[in-house]
């Protein structure tokens, strides 16, 4: 597998992807109905953000990161990333491929911490995952999600000193 950075030809391989994840709405703060544009400006961020694809060796787009700084002015030495791997490619590594680039990313780069917002609580994979790279919960917003099965859950705030 090889994390690169997105070019444009790589955008009509991540929008079904976009596309899929958000429309379940079981682990996204996205509108269910995100449209083409708005899903395009929301994960290819301007810098100094940046926009990775995870590839295979056929060039098969197996998932997509966006990392950026997770606030502005005195709260820009923080980052933040977000992770969408396509369902077929789910359970292989690539979420994992894709945070460790995003850490790495972060540390080039001289941010201090990680931070992740709004991590569902019943995305237990998700949580798994950050927590094995040595994210923490540093809190909880109850009921902050409206899941289309489970009803309001926790939206988990994660953290990481870098």
């Amino acid at each position: 597998m090889l994390i690169r950075t997105v070019t444009d030809d790589d955008w009509p391989a991540i929008w079904p992807i976009l596309r899929q994840i958000t429309a379940a709405g079981e682990t996204f703060t996205y509108p269910r109905e995100m449209d083409e544009g708005l899903a395009r400006g929301i994960w290819l961020p301007a810098a100094p953000g940046r926009a990775v694809v995870a590839v295979d060796e056929r060039g098969t787009v197996l998932g997509t990161a966006k990392m950026n700084p997770n606030q502005m002015g005195p709260g820009a030495h923080v980052s933040s990333a977000s992770f969408m791997v396509a369902p077929e490619h789910q359970g292989r590594g690539v979420g994992r491929a894709l945070c460790t680039e995003a850490l790495e990313w972060a540390r080039a780069e001289g941010y201090r911490a990680m931070q992740f917002n709004a991590v569902v609580e019943t995305n237990t994979n998700a949580v798994a995952l950050y927590r094995s790279l040595g994210f923490e919960v540093v809190g909880t917003v109850p009921e902050a999600f409206h899941h289309p099965t489970k009803g309001f859950v926790g939206l988990h705030v994660m953290h990481i000193r870098l």
